[in-house]
């Protein structure tokens, strides 16, 4: 009997690390057209359209029965399974993973990230490493509560133009940011999505982001770090990785960068770069 670990595809963690994990896909509609987020739709794929359409796509949580159908999998083959899902406050997926799970009490433990895409990558893997160290479902599952404090994602925005085709902030003030090159700085704070700081420049962006690292006492290189960008291009996060260059090869991190998922690029648009850490406990 082995612990598996299943996430949805708004964890974003490299192909490594997917290879490792059972995944169920959210939605993504662009206008009529559905896709299974990572299945039907490639994230470099998502990105073309995203470039191409006028409207906003919309995504939706994985069904109840998405979730039962892999869960009957691994408890049929004698397996259990921990259940890791984007902030419970940002989408109904942990939802429909609990329903899904009451059929398997004892067999599945669901846990909510409290947190998106980068961090929630993070925090799948992290289970990856509790249950290859040999800890139970049930186990992994409460380590994972405990270490959640410590678990931080950071963004840095290249344009508030999808904010504002979102609704979250004002065609005058998406209008004022451009003009100013402003790029918001955001992270998530008790499981919602919070703006740590607004940076003029990528430049000031980027040391922003090492600046609120450091506020959160380092990194922890032996559990899971993560780097990542939205859109066609991981130019700005090189750049950044370029920046704080010596942060990462202090810590022993390659430069291994991770596409976000259709999910959240919806929101993020093009040109975003984060990271995602543990800080020391």
């Amino acid at each position: 009997m082995s612990v598996k670990i299943i996430t949805d595809s708004a964890a974003d963690m490299p192909d490594s690390g997917k290879s490792r994990i059972l995944t169920v896909p959210m939605h993504v509609r662009f206008g009529s057209e559905e896709y299974l987020d990572g299945v039907t739709l490639s994230r470099q794929d998502f990105y073309e359209k995203l470039a191409q359409s006028k409207e906003l796509p919309a995504t939706s949580q994985p069904s109840p029965a998405a979730f039962a159908e892999i869960f009957e999998q691994v408890v049929s083959a004698g397996d259990t399974a921990v259940v890791i899902t984007i902030s419970a406050k940002l989408s109904g997926t942990y939802q429909s993973a609990c329903i899904a799970a009451e059929e398997y009490a004892g067999k599945v433990f669901v846990v909510d990230s409290a947190t998106v895409a980068l961090g929630t990558g993070a925090f799948a893997l992290r289970a990856v490493q509790l249950a290859e160290d040999g800890l139970e479902a049930a186990a992994v599952a409460a380590q994972l509560e405990q270490e959640k404090p410590s678990l931080h994602v950071l963004a840095v925005l290249d344009t508030l133009e999808y904010l504002k085709k979102g609704g979250r902030i004002s065609p005058a003030v998406a209008f004022a940011g451009g003009l100013l090159s402003i790029k918001p700085v955001v992270t998530t704070q008790n499981g919602e999505v919070a703006i740590l700081g607004k940076a003029r420049g990528s430049k000031q962006g980027n040391n922003l982001l090492v600046q609120q690292i450091e506020k959160a006492g380092g990194v922890d290189f032996a559990r899971p770090v993560l780097l990542g960008y939205s859109g066609q291009s991981d130019a700005q996060l090189q750049r950044y990785y370029e920046d704080s260059r010596p942060l990462w090869e202090n810590g022993g991190l390659a430069y291994d960068p991770v596409i976000l998922s259709g999910a959240i690029g919806t929101h993020l648009g093009p040109g975003a770069v984060g990271v995602a850490f543990f800080a020391p406990q």
